[in-house]
Protein backbone atom coordinates (compact mmCIF):
# COMPACT_ATOMS: atom_id res chain seq x y z
CA UNK A 1 0.00 0.00 0.00
CA UNK A 2 0.93 3.51 -0.53
CA UNK A 3 -0.58 7.08 0.14
CA UNK A 4 0.40 10.28 -1.24
CA UNK A 5 -0.40 13.32 -0.75
CA UNK A 6 -0.23 15.67 -4.19
CA UNK A 7 -0.30 19.21 -2.75
CA UNK A 8 -0.67 22.10 -4.72
CA UNK A 9 0.35 25.68 -2.77
CA UNK A 10 -1.71 28.27 -4.94
CA UNK A 11 -5.11 26.30 -3.97
CA UNK A 12 -3.82 25.24 -0.24
CA UNK A 13 -4.91 21.95 -1.77
CA UNK A 14 -4.34 18.08 -1.34
CA UNK A 15 -5.47 15.30 -3.51
CA UNK A 16 -4.21 11.96 -3.11
CA UNK A 17 -3.23 8.98 -4.40
CA UNK A 18 -3.35 5.52 -3.23
CA UNK A 19 -1.90 1.93 -4.71
CA UNK A 20 -2.44 -1.29 -3.58
CA UNK A 21 -1.52 -4.45 -5.40
CA UNK A 22 -2.21 -3.36 -8.90
CA UNK A 23 -4.86 -0.87 -8.37
CA UNK A 24 -5.26 2.67 -7.58
CA UNK A 25 -7.59 5.28 -6.33
CA UNK A 26 -7.24 9.30 -6.35
CA UNK A 27 -9.42 11.63 -3.89
CA UNK A 28 -10.51 15.23 -4.95
CA UNK A 29 -7.93 15.34 -8.13
CA UNK A 30 -7.39 18.37 -9.35
CA UNK A 31 -8.41 20.01 -13.09
CA UNK A 32 -5.83 19.12 -15.24
CA UNK A 33 -5.50 15.52 -15.36
CA UNK A 34 -2.50 14.67 -17.66
CA UNK A 35 -0.22 13.99 -14.47
CA UNK A 36 -2.55 11.36 -13.11
CA UNK A 37 -2.99 9.68 -16.06
CA UNK A 38 1.26 9.54 -16.50
CA UNK A 39 1.77 8.23 -12.89
CA UNK A 40 -0.57 5.77 -13.51
CA UNK A 41 1.34 4.71 -16.48
CA UNK A 42 4.96 4.65 -14.89
CA UNK A 43 3.15 2.56 -11.63
CA UNK A 44 1.47 0.06 -14.01
CA UNK A 45 -1.26 0.61 -12.30
CA UNK A 46 -5.13 0.76 -13.02
CA UNK A 47 -7.29 3.84 -11.77
CA UNK A 48 -10.79 1.69 -10.11
CA UNK A 49 -12.05 4.52 -8.17
CA UNK A 50 -12.10 8.35 -8.10
CA UNK A 51 -13.29 9.33 -4.56
CA UNK A 52 -14.76 13.27 -4.01
CA UNK A 53 -15.51 14.36 -0.81
CA UNK A 54 -17.97 16.92 -1.76
CA UNK A 55 -19.05 19.06 -4.20
CA UNK A 56 -15.94 21.37 -3.85
CA UNK A 57 -16.50 24.71 -4.33
CA UNK A 58 -13.10 26.79 -4.51
CA UNK A 59 -11.84 24.80 -7.27
CA UNK A 60 -12.66 22.87 -10.19
CA UNK A 61 -12.30 18.75 -9.75
CA UNK A 62 -10.78 16.45 -12.54
CA UNK A 63 -13.03 13.83 -11.57
CA UNK A 64 -14.83 13.91 -14.96
CA UNK A 65 -12.35 13.92 -16.59
CA UNK A 66 -10.57 11.45 -15.41
CA UNK A 67 -13.22 8.92 -15.28
CA UNK A 68 -13.46 9.38 -19.01
CA UNK A 69 -10.12 8.46 -19.89
CA UNK A 70 -9.63 5.99 -17.46
CA UNK A 71 -13.01 4.36 -17.32
CA UNK A 72 -12.64 4.53 -13.52
CA UNK A 73 -15.87 5.25 -11.32
CA UNK A 74 -16.96 8.46 -9.57
CA UNK A 75 -17.85 7.90 -5.45
CA UNK A 76 -19.22 10.60 -3.61
CA UNK A 77 -21.29 10.21 0.42
CA UNK A 78 -24.82 10.13 0.48
CA UNK A 79 -27.12 13.02 -1.10
CA UNK A 80 -24.95 14.03 -4.44
CA UNK A 81 -27.11 14.76 -7.30
CA UNK A 82 -24.46 14.42 -10.01
CA UNK A 83 -24.68 15.07 -13.70
CA UNK A 84 -22.74 12.37 -14.95
CA UNK A 85 -22.42 8.80 -13.99
CA UNK A 86 -20.99 8.14 -10.56
CA UNK A 87 -21.88 6.61 -7.44
CA UNK A 88 -23.74 8.46 -4.24
CA UNK A 89 -22.35 5.75 -1.07
CA UNK A 90 -24.82 4.47 1.18
CA UNK A 91 -22.51 5.51 4.73
CA UNK A 92 -21.09 2.61 5.96
CA UNK A 93 -20.01 0.98 2.68
CA UNK A 94 -16.80 -0.54 1.56
CA UNK A 95 -14.81 -0.33 -1.50
CA UNK A 96 -11.79 -2.37 -1.95
CA UNK A 97 -8.63 -1.20 -3.78
CA UNK A 98 -6.39 -3.51 -4.47
CA UNK A 99 -5.43 -5.35 -0.48
CA UNK A 100 -7.01 -2.07 1.08
CA UNK A 101 -10.60 -0.78 1.73
CA UNK A 102 -12.14 2.55 2.30
CA UNK A 103 -14.95 3.30 4.24
CA UNK A 104 -17.83 6.02 3.67
CA UNK A 105 -18.35 8.21 6.91
CA UNK A 106 -20.74 10.59 5.51
CA UNK A 107 -19.80 13.26 7.94
CA UNK A 108 -22.64 16.52 6.50
CA UNK A 109 -22.03 19.68 7.94
CA UNK A 110 -19.48 21.72 5.44
CA UNK A 111 -22.14 20.43 2.91
CA UNK A 112 -25.08 17.93 3.04
CA UNK A 113 -22.96 15.26 1.31
CA UNK A 114 -19.60 16.05 2.73
CA UNK A 115 -18.16 12.74 3.30
CA UNK A 116 -14.75 11.15 5.54
CA UNK A 117 -13.22 8.61 3.52
CA UNK A 118 -11.66 5.93 6.09
CA UNK A 119 -8.80 3.95 4.80
CA UNK A 120 -8.20 0.29 5.97
CA UNK A 121 -5.04 -1.31 5.63
CA UNK A 122 -4.57 -4.94 4.38
CA UNK A 123 -4.44 -5.90 7.99
CA UNK A 124 -8.17 -4.52 7.86
CA UNK A 125 -6.52 -1.99 10.59
CA UNK A 126 -7.79 1.69 10.00
CA UNK A 127 -4.73 3.78 8.87
CA UNK A 128 -6.09 7.63 7.80
CA UNK A 129 -8.70 9.24 7.38
CA UNK A 130 -9.33 11.29 3.63
CA UNK A 131 -11.31 14.35 5.31
CA UNK A 132 -12.42 16.75 3.12
CA UNK A 133 -13.37 19.98 4.50
CA UNK A 134 -15.32 18.13 7.25
CA UNK A 135 -11.83 18.39 9.34
CA UNK A 136 -8.82 20.22 8.40
CA UNK A 137 -5.53 20.68 10.59
CA UNK A 138 -6.46 22.93 13.52
CA UNK A 139 -10.14 23.78 12.16
CA UNK A 140 -13.17 22.54 10.61
CA UNK A 141 -14.66 23.10 7.32
CA UNK A 142 -16.68 26.47 7.29
CA UNK A 143 -20.95 25.73 7.57
CA UNK A 144 -21.75 28.71 5.81
CA UNK A 145 -21.36 27.97 2.16
CA UNK A 146 -24.24 25.65 1.39
CA UNK A 147 -26.79 27.38 3.22
CA UNK A 148 -29.09 28.44 0.66
CA UNK A 149 -28.96 24.91 -1.28
CA UNK A 150 -29.49 22.99 1.45
CA UNK A 151 -32.14 25.64 2.83
CA UNK A 152 -30.71 25.38 6.32
CA UNK A 153 -28.81 28.44 8.12
CA UNK A 154 -25.37 28.71 9.11
CA UNK A 155 -25.94 27.63 12.59
CA UNK A 156 -28.03 24.50 11.49
CA UNK A 157 -25.10 23.04 9.14
CA UNK A 158 -22.65 23.90 11.88
CA UNK A 159 -25.15 22.19 14.04
CA UNK A 160 -24.60 18.83 11.50
CA UNK A 161 -20.55 19.07 11.41
CA UNK A 162 -20.07 18.75 15.39
CA UNK A 163 -22.70 15.52 14.77
CA UNK A 164 -20.80 14.37 12.40
CA UNK A 165 -17.36 15.03 14.03
CA UNK A 166 -18.12 13.39 17.71
CA UNK A 167 -19.99 10.53 15.99
CA UNK A 168 -17.54 9.63 13.02
CA UNK A 169 -14.27 11.25 13.50
CA UNK A 170 -13.69 11.77 17.69
CA UNK A 171 -14.52 7.66 18.35
CA UNK A 172 -11.12 6.71 15.59
CA UNK A 173 -8.11 6.02 17.19
CA UNK A 174 -5.41 8.57 18.08
CA UNK A 175 -2.83 7.02 15.70
CA UNK A 176 -5.07 7.66 12.41
CA UNK A 177 -3.55 9.65 10.27
CA UNK A 178 -5.42 12.86 9.37
CA UNK A 179 -5.63 13.84 5.39
CA UNK A 180 -7.07 17.35 5.18
CA UNK A 181 -8.57 18.43 1.46
CA UNK A 182 -7.02 22.16 2.51
CA UNK A 183 -4.19 23.78 4.32
CA UNK A 184 -3.63 27.61 5.83
CA UNK A 185 -4.51 29.73 2.78
CA UNK A 186 -7.56 28.28 1.51
CA UNK A 187 -10.95 30.27 2.21
CA UNK A 188 -12.91 27.03 3.24
CA UNK A 189 -11.59 27.70 6.75
CA UNK A 190 -10.74 30.28 9.08
CA UNK A 191 -7.89 28.67 11.11
CA UNK A 192 -6.26 25.81 9.61
CA UNK A 193 -2.10 24.89 10.33
CA UNK A 194 0.46 25.22 7.89
CA UNK A 195 1.15 21.86 8.12
CA UNK A 196 -0.58 19.75 5.91
CA UNK A 197 -0.47 15.81 7.96
CA UNK A 198 -1.38 14.94 11.14
CA UNK A 199 -2.56 12.02 12.93
CA UNK A 200 -6.11 12.53 14.83
CA UNK A 201 -4.88 12.27 18.17
CA UNK A 202 -2.59 15.68 17.94
CA UNK A 203 -5.58 17.19 16.66
CA UNK A 204 -7.70 16.17 19.50
CA UNK A 205 -5.38 17.87 21.56
CA UNK A 206 -4.88 21.18 19.48
CA UNK A 207 -7.89 21.73 17.36
CA UNK A 208 -9.74 24.62 19.06
CA UNK A 209 -13.02 23.09 16.96
CA UNK A 210 -12.49 20.03 18.66
CA UNK A 211 -12.11 21.17 22.34
CA UNK A 212 -15.29 23.16 22.36
CA UNK A 213 -17.58 22.17 25.74
CA UNK A 214 -20.50 21.79 24.19
CA UNK A 215 -22.88 21.76 20.61
CA UNK A 216 -23.56 25.30 21.56
CA UNK A 217 -20.24 26.61 21.86
CA UNK A 218 -19.13 24.71 18.86
CA UNK A 219 -21.15 26.64 16.61
CA UNK A 220 -20.76 29.93 17.91
CA UNK A 221 -17.19 29.33 17.54
CA UNK A 222 -17.14 28.02 14.06
CA UNK A 223 -19.36 30.74 13.13
CA UNK A 224 -17.57 33.70 14.49
CA UNK A 225 -15.83 36.00 12.37
CA UNK A 226 -16.18 34.24 8.59
CA UNK A 227 -15.80 36.35 5.69
CA UNK A 228 -18.03 36.12 3.10
CA UNK A 229 -17.22 33.13 0.39
CA UNK A 230 -15.48 34.42 -2.85
CA UNK A 231 -17.61 35.27 -5.53
CA UNK A 232 -16.53 32.36 -7.90
CA UNK A 233 -17.52 29.19 -5.35
CA UNK A 234 -21.04 28.96 -6.92
CA UNK A 235 -19.74 29.08 -10.19
CA UNK A 236 -17.44 26.16 -9.06
CA UNK A 237 -19.79 23.93 -7.22
CA UNK A 238 -21.76 24.08 -10.49
CA UNK A 239 -19.36 22.81 -12.43
CA UNK A 240 -18.40 20.06 -10.18
CA UNK A 241 -21.92 18.75 -10.36
CA UNK A 242 -23.44 19.52 -13.88
CA UNK A 243 -19.79 18.10 -15.42
CA UNK A 244 -17.69 20.81 -17.94
CA UNK A 245 -15.66 21.31 -21.19
CA UNK A 246 -12.70 19.23 -20.77
CA UNK A 247 -9.55 20.35 -19.64
CA UNK A 248 -8.10 19.61 -23.44
CA UNK A 249 -10.39 21.89 -25.02
CA UNK A 250 -9.74 24.84 -22.65
CA UNK A 251 -6.17 24.77 -23.19
CA UNK A 252 -6.50 24.59 -27.28
CA UNK A 253 -8.47 27.36 -27.18
CA UNK A 254 -6.31 29.69 -24.96
CA UNK A 255 -3.26 28.88 -26.79
CA UNK A 256 -4.44 30.93 -29.44
CA UNK A 257 -1.30 33.87 -30.22
CA UNK A 258 -2.94 37.30 -31.03
CA UNK A 259 -1.19 39.89 -32.87
CA UNK A 260 -1.09 43.13 -30.85
CA UNK A 261 -3.94 44.53 -34.17
CA UNK A 262 -5.79 41.20 -33.17
CA UNK A 263 -5.47 41.53 -29.32
CA UNK A 264 -6.31 45.46 -29.38
CA UNK A 265 -9.75 44.23 -31.47
CA UNK A 266 -10.50 41.33 -28.93
CA UNK A 267 -10.25 43.83 -26.04
CA UNK A 268 -12.45 46.22 -27.57
CA UNK A 269 -15.63 43.43 -26.58
CA UNK A 270 -17.21 45.11 -23.21
CA UNK A 271 -17.18 41.40 -21.95
CA UNK A 272 -13.26 40.54 -22.45
CA UNK A 273 -11.01 40.98 -19.35
CA UNK A 274 -7.31 42.06 -20.70
CA UNK A 275 -5.76 39.54 -17.65
CA UNK A 276 -1.63 40.45 -17.34
CA UNK A 277 -0.50 37.74 -15.44
CA UNK A 278 3.45 39.21 -14.79
CA UNK A 279 4.99 40.39 -11.39
CA UNK A 280 3.62 43.60 -9.96
CA UNK A 281 6.75 45.43 -10.88
CA UNK A 282 7.14 44.66 -14.29
CA UNK A 283 3.12 45.56 -14.88
CA UNK A 284 3.67 49.16 -12.92
CA UNK A 285 6.41 50.23 -15.56
CA UNK A 286 4.28 49.81 -18.25
CA UNK A 287 0.85 47.61 -19.54
CA UNK A 288 -2.26 47.64 -21.57
CA UNK A 289 -4.84 50.14 -20.24
CA UNK A 290 -7.52 48.52 -18.40
CA UNK A 291 -5.58 45.42 -17.92
CA UNK A 292 -5.85 43.71 -14.19
CA UNK A 293 -3.03 42.49 -12.99
CA UNK A 294 -2.95 39.68 -11.12
CA UNK A 295 1.09 37.86 -10.48
CA UNK A 296 1.08 34.13 -11.58
CA UNK A 297 3.89 33.93 -9.56
CA UNK A 298 1.47 34.17 -5.84
CA UNK A 299 -1.99 33.21 -5.26
CA UNK A 300 -2.93 33.16 -8.79
CA UNK A 301 -6.12 31.14 -9.17
CA UNK A 302 -7.88 32.51 -5.52
CA UNK A 303 -7.17 36.03 -6.21
CA UNK A 304 -8.52 35.24 -9.91
CA UNK A 305 -11.64 34.27 -8.46
CA UNK A 306 -12.00 36.76 -6.03
CA UNK A 307 -11.18 39.92 -8.54
CA UNK A 308 -12.88 38.87 -11.47
CA UNK A 309 -15.58 36.24 -9.86
CA UNK A 310 -17.76 35.68 -13.19
CA UNK A 311 -16.45 32.10 -14.42
CA UNK A 312 -18.18 33.13 -18.00
CA UNK A 313 -15.96 36.43 -19.11
CA UNK A 314 -14.00 36.29 -22.05
CA UNK A 315 -10.46 36.28 -20.72
CA UNK A 316 -7.25 37.63 -22.75
CA UNK A 317 -3.92 37.07 -21.89
CA UNK A 318 -0.57 39.63 -21.17
CA UNK A 319 1.87 36.56 -20.01
CA UNK A 320 5.80 36.25 -19.72
CA UNK A 321 6.98 33.99 -22.47
CA UNK A 322 6.57 30.79 -22.19
CA UNK A 323 3.55 30.64 -19.18
CA UNK A 324 0.48 30.65 -21.35
CA UNK A 325 -0.05 27.32 -20.55
CA UNK A 326 0.84 27.74 -17.04
CA UNK A 327 -1.94 30.67 -16.53
CA UNK A 328 -4.76 28.89 -18.87
CA UNK A 329 -4.26 25.73 -16.89
CA UNK A 330 -4.30 27.68 -13.25
CA UNK A 331 -7.12 29.86 -14.37
CA UNK A 332 -9.38 26.76 -15.54
CA UNK A 333 -8.59 25.01 -11.78
CA UNK A 334 -10.67 27.49 -10.75
CA UNK A 335 -13.41 27.53 -13.98
CA UNK A 336 -12.43 30.14 -15.78
CA UNK A 337 -12.25 28.28 -19.20
CA UNK A 338 -13.32 31.08 -21.18
CA UNK A 339 -9.31 32.49 -22.21
CA UNK A 340 -9.94 32.95 -26.15
CA UNK A 341 -6.26 33.86 -26.71
CA UNK A 342 -2.72 35.91 -25.35
CA UNK A 343 -0.70 38.55 -26.72
CA UNK A 344 1.31 37.25 -28.91
CA UNK A 345 5.51 38.57 -28.19
CA UNK A 346 3.91 39.85 -24.49
CA UNK A 347 3.90 43.34 -23.45
CA UNK A 348 6.71 44.67 -25.35
CA UNK A 349 4.92 43.52 -28.52
CA UNK A 350 2.20 45.78 -27.75
CA UNK A 351 5.17 48.53 -26.65
CA UNK A 352 6.53 48.22 -29.88
CA UNK A 353 3.79 48.09 -32.59
CA UNK A 354 3.28 51.86 -30.60
CA UNK A 355 -0.31 50.97 -28.93
CA UNK A 356 -1.19 52.74 -25.99
CA UNK A 357 0.69 52.24 -22.77
CA UNK A 358 -0.25 52.71 -18.97
CA UNK A 359 1.94 53.11 -15.84
CA UNK A 360 1.07 52.41 -12.10
CA UNK A 361 2.43 55.77 -9.96
CA UNK A 362 4.62 54.10 -7.51
CA UNK A 363 7.19 55.41 -4.77
CA UNK A 364 9.82 53.91 -2.53
CA UNK A 365 9.13 53.50 0.90
CA UNK A 366 11.82 55.88 2.03
CA UNK A 367 9.98 58.25 -0.52
CA UNK A 368 7.02 57.72 1.57
CA UNK A 369 8.10 58.36 4.75
CA UNK A 370 9.23 61.99 3.28
CA UNK A 371 5.92 62.40 2.37
CA UNK A 372 4.03 61.33 5.23
CA UNK A 373 2.61 63.34 7.30
CA UNK A 374 -1.00 63.50 9.97
CA UNK A 375 -3.84 64.19 7.62
CA UNK A 376 -2.88 62.32 4.35
CA UNK A 377 -4.54 59.22 3.73
CA UNK A 378 -3.01 55.50 3.18
CA UNK A 379 -4.68 52.52 2.35
CA UNK A 380 -3.74 49.51 3.65
CA UNK A 381 -5.16 46.54 1.63
CA UNK A 382 -3.86 43.74 3.31
CA UNK A 383 -5.74 41.09 5.60
CA UNK A 384 -7.39 42.81 8.74
CA UNK A 385 -5.13 39.88 10.50
CA UNK A 386 -2.13 41.50 8.95
CA UNK A 387 -3.36 45.15 9.85
CA UNK A 388 -3.76 44.58 13.41
CA UNK A 389 -0.31 42.75 13.86
CA UNK A 390 1.32 46.28 12.31
CA UNK A 391 0.57 48.99 10.35
CA UNK A 392 1.05 52.61 9.51
CA UNK A 393 -0.38 55.10 11.32
CA UNK A 394 -4.06 56.21 10.63
CA UNK A 395 -4.30 54.23 8.07
CA UNK A 396 -7.36 52.96 6.87
CA UNK A 397 -7.47 48.93 6.52
CA UNK A 398 -9.61 48.22 3.02
CA UNK A 399 -8.79 44.79 2.24
CA UNK A 400 -8.13 43.46 -1.70
CA UNK A 401 -10.88 41.18 -1.10
CA UNK A 402 -13.39 43.61 -0.61
CA UNK A 403 -12.62 46.00 -3.39
CA UNK A 404 -15.74 46.06 -5.48
CA UNK A 405 -17.40 47.42 -1.93
CA UNK A 406 -15.10 50.32 -0.73
CA UNK A 407 -14.28 51.35 -4.33
CA UNK A 408 -17.45 52.93 -4.13
CA UNK A 409 -16.52 55.29 -1.72
CA UNK A 410 -13.09 56.42 -2.98
CA UNK A 411 -13.43 60.30 -3.31
CA UNK A 412 -11.57 60.59 -6.53
CA UNK A 413 -10.53 64.44 -6.08
CA UNK A 414 -8.79 62.89 -2.62
CA UNK A 415 -5.16 61.80 -2.94
CA UNK A 416 -4.22 58.26 -1.13
CA UNK A 417 -1.11 56.09 -0.42
CA UNK A 418 -1.51 52.73 -1.22
CA UNK A 419 -0.03 49.67 -0.06
CA UNK A 420 0.23 46.31 1.17
CA UNK A 421 2.56 43.65 2.72
CA UNK A 422 5.02 43.42 -0.33
CA UNK A 423 3.35 44.99 -4.10
CA UNK A 424 1.45 41.50 -5.20
CA UNK A 425 -2.05 42.74 -3.83
CA UNK A 426 -1.29 46.72 -3.88
CA UNK A 427 -0.90 46.41 -7.71
CA UNK A 428 -3.37 43.98 -8.04
CA UNK A 429 -5.89 46.85 -6.66
CA UNK A 430 -4.03 49.90 -8.46
CA UNK A 431 -4.76 48.05 -11.77
CA UNK A 432 -8.43 47.52 -10.74
CA UNK A 433 -8.58 51.27 -9.73
CA UNK A 434 -7.46 52.63 -12.88
CA UNK A 435 -9.48 49.92 -14.60
CA UNK A 436 -12.35 52.54 -13.01
CA UNK A 437 -10.81 56.03 -13.94
CA UNK A 438 -9.05 56.69 -10.24
CA UNK A 439 -5.92 57.92 -10.59
CA UNK A 440 -5.55 59.70 -7.25
CA UNK A 441 -3.30 57.29 -5.91
CA UNK A 442 0.04 56.69 -5.48
CA UNK A 443 1.69 52.77 -4.80
CA UNK A 444 4.02 52.25 -2.15
CA UNK A 445 6.83 50.06 -3.60
CA UNK A 446 7.71 46.81 -1.53
CA UNK A 447 4.86 47.82 1.08
CA UNK A 448 4.68 47.22 4.38
CA UNK A 449 7.09 45.72 4.94
CA UNK A 450 9.59 48.25 2.97
CA UNK A 451 8.07 50.61 4.49
CA UNK A 452 9.10 49.12 8.03
CA UNK A 453 12.26 48.54 6.96
CA UNK A 454 13.06 52.75 7.03
CA UNK A 455 12.57 52.21 11.09
CA UNK A 456 10.62 55.35 11.10
CA UNK A 457 9.15 55.13 14.76
CA UNK A 458 6.59 58.38 13.81
CA UNK A 459 4.60 56.04 10.43
CA UNK A 460 4.81 52.78 11.63
CA UNK A 461 1.92 51.50 14.61
CA UNK A 462 1.92 48.03 16.03
CA UNK A 463 -1.65 47.88 17.23
CA UNK A 464 -1.60 45.45 20.33
CA UNK A 465 -5.67 46.69 21.30
CA UNK A 466 -8.29 46.34 18.64
CA UNK A 467 -8.24 49.66 16.48
CA UNK A 468 -11.42 50.77 14.30
CA UNK A 469 -11.15 49.73 10.74
CA UNK A 470 -13.63 49.75 8.20
CA UNK A 471 -14.71 47.25 5.38
CA UNK A 472 -12.63 44.74 6.62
Amino acid sequence: MNVEQIYTGCLAQGAYYIVSNGEAAIVDPLRETQPYLDRLKEDGVQLKYIFETHFHADFVSGHVDLAKATGATIVYGPQANCGFGCISAVDGSIFQVGKVQLQVLHTPGHTLESTTFLLKDENGKDYCIFSGDTLFLGDVGRPDLAQMAAQMTKEDLAGLLYDSLMTKIMPLGDDVIVYPAHGAGSACGKNMMKETVDTLGHQKKVNYALNQPDKDSFIAAVTEGLLPPPGYFGANVAMNKAGYESFESVLAQGLRPLSPQQFEVAAENNETIILDTRNAAEFSKGFIPTAINIGLKGDFAPWVGTLLTDVRLNIILVTDYGTEAEAITRLSRVGFDRVIGYLQGGFEAWRTAGKNVDMVESISANQFVKEWKEGKKVVDVRKTSEYLAGHVQDADNLPLAGIYQWIEEVNPKQHFYLHCAGGYRSVAAASILLARGYRNFTEISGGYQAIKDTNNPIVLHNATQPVTYVNA
